[in-house]
């Protein structure tokens, strides 16, 4: 690494933090007003909401990484175009692509560390931020997802899940029913099942024992519909929603899910979104560029921040707007999540050979 890209990479870094940190900040307070609306509800008081709020501030950072590092570009960019040390990097010989290289090389440490966070972190606490959430909402025990095992109550039944194929898929369930008087009266277990959106398990490998004074009646079953009584807020601690999926658990239930011809949906859709983090990144790099060295380099920061942050919002609506016609349309989900940062990549070369920067 060299002087040059020490320097330009320090100043982004810096501001990229801060970008990071006043973002993060901003959604998880519109965040909490939200959850405010449940406060009171059972058991769920202003501290569980502030605590759902922390233990979710992760995944929503990773959400907003791109525009952060738009805004740390221009600004980073912009503070040394304003004291001129940008055009005197430029007469000294060192180009505009040269410059970008600088702020992209940055780019490989902030995703790495960004990767590690949605493999190990960010699923852990939205997990743990669900359960506790749930927990106090609900009048009555709350499932419990620990490690890759599953554990709920309710209706004399007891619902054990041993493990979770592919990260998402229940495997080895143990379903006990007791009656009123607290005897066992039937025993289920099953190899794996798949819940549908009604709450309906199809069980799949089924060993049914029913005990009928004096004996009981074992049954051998390929598949078994099982209605359970989950409640539809509950489900997703089971099925986990794709942004509490890490990247590589994705990755696999989406191949499961195609394997067995199954409708991958929103989770396809929610891997493809994560692939293109870096690209979305590289675009913002890319587009804040030709911002700086063009029509906005006369104006000052404040200028440069607000008219950055539009495009960030601006480009993040669209994300999600290509992304819900994507599901809706039943388009490609690698187009529809990558679209919208090849375009502003063509955009940003565009403008960059407009103005004779490339």
């Amino acid at each position: 690494m060299t002087l040059l890209d020490r320097y330009i990479q320090v100043a982004t870094l810096k501001v990229l933090v801060l970008a990071c940190a006043g973002l993060t900040a901003l959604f998880s307070l519109l965040e909490l007003v939200n959850q405010l609306h449940e406060v009171g509800k059972g058991r769920y008081r202003l501290v569980d909401a502030i605590a759902y709020v922390l233990l979710t501030a992760p995944g929503r950072l990773l959400q907003l990484m791109p525009v952060s590092m738009l805004l740390a570009t221009l600004f980073a960019l912009g503070n040394l175009a304003s004291h001129n040390e940008l055009t005197v990097m430029r007469a000294t010989g060192i180009s505009v692509p040269r410059i970008i290289g600088s702020v992209l090389k940055l780019a490989g440490p902030v995703l790495l560390v960004l990767f590690l966070a949605a493999q190990f972190v960010i699923p852990r606490a939205e997990r743990l931020a669900q359960v506790e959430r749930t927990s106090r909402l609900a009048a009555s025990s709350a499932p419990l997802r620990t490690g890759n095992s599953f554990w709920v109550e309710g209706d004399h039944t007891y619902v054990n899940v041993r493990r979770f194929d592919h990260g998402n898929v229940p495997a080895d369930i143990h379903i006990y029913v007791f009656g009123s008087d607290g005897t066992l009266s039937t025993f289920i277990r099953a190899g794996t099942a798949d819940v549908l959106p009604d709450g309906t398990w199809l069980l799949s490998d089924v060993l049914r024992r029913q005990f009928n004074r004096p004996g009981s009646e074992t049954e051998h079953l390929a598949a078994l519909a099982w209605h359970s009584f989950l409640r539809p807020q509950q489900v997703p601690l089971l099925v986990l929603p794709p942004e509490s999926l890490p990247p590589v658990g994705l990755y696999e239930y989406v191949r499961d899910l195609e394997r067995r011809q199954q409708p991958a949906g929103s989770y396809a859709q929610e891997l493809w979104g994560k692939i293109d983090i870096p690209l979305a990144i590289a675009a913002m790099i890319l587009i804040a560029v030709p911002l700086v060295l063009g029509p906005l380099r006369a104006h000052g920061a404040g200028q440069r921040v607000m008219i950055g942050a539009m495009v960030g919002v601006v480009f993040s609506l669209v994300q999600e707007t290509t992304s819900y016609l994507g599901q809706l349309l039943h388009l490609d989900p690698a187009l529809a999540a990558t679209a919208p940062s090849l375009i502003v990549i063509a955009a940003a070369l565009w403008l960059l050979r407009r103005a004779a920067l490339m």
